[in-house]
């Protein structure tokens, strides 16, 4: 079986998602906010089984994209990258089939990790996800993320995106 069957929560989520980022610190205070764009692609050929861009714009102009290639086993996939090590997984206790887990490390920082929570409407068009940052055992930063389904076609909007950073 191939990651579609093993993951079709997973499979729910592919596609392009348009949101929101906001970040909050230990206090609650809003510490940042910026608009995302996230191409979540499960290609049918090659290496890679699971691949995420996510486009970050802030208000004043700044950009920022990050690539997220994944490996796939264990009913997980699985990153490890100069940004992240850590999983994602869908979580079986939820019988509604909505719920994802994610854990993740950043690379040259032991003392922080993160746990984040996926939520996906049960029509598919709407999704929100919370990140806990910890460092040392105590909460840091706290993000908060709502998002809309565009499309399930990333190929278009993946040529489109290239052609006008080209």
């Amino acid at each position: 079986m191939g990651i579609r069957e093993d993951m079709p929560l997973l499979a729910r989520h592919e596609g392009v998602w348009d949101g929101t980022y906001t970040y909050f610190n230990a206090q609650n205070e809003k510490i940042d906010e910026h608009a995302s764009r996230l191409l979540c692609r499960l290609p049918d050929n090659g290496d890679i089984p699971y691949h995420q861009t996510n486009h970050y714009s802030w208000a004043d102009g700044k950009t920022e994209i990050r690539e997220f290639p994944a490996e796939y086993r264990d009913q997980r996939i699985w990153w490890d990258n100069d940004l992240i090590k850590g999983w994602a997984a869908e979580v079986p206790l939820d019988e509604y089939n909505r719920t994802m887990m994610l854990y993740w490390q950043r690379q040259g920082d032991p003392s922080l990790y993160l746990y984040e929570q996926i939520q996906i409407s049960d029509d598919g068009q709407n999704r929100c996800r919370t990140w806990h940052w910890i460092r040392n055992g105590m909460l840091e930063t706290r993000t908060a993320i709502q998002e809309t389904f565009v499309t399930k076609d990333w190929r278009s909007i993946d040529a489109e995106m290239e052609a006008v950073s080209a």
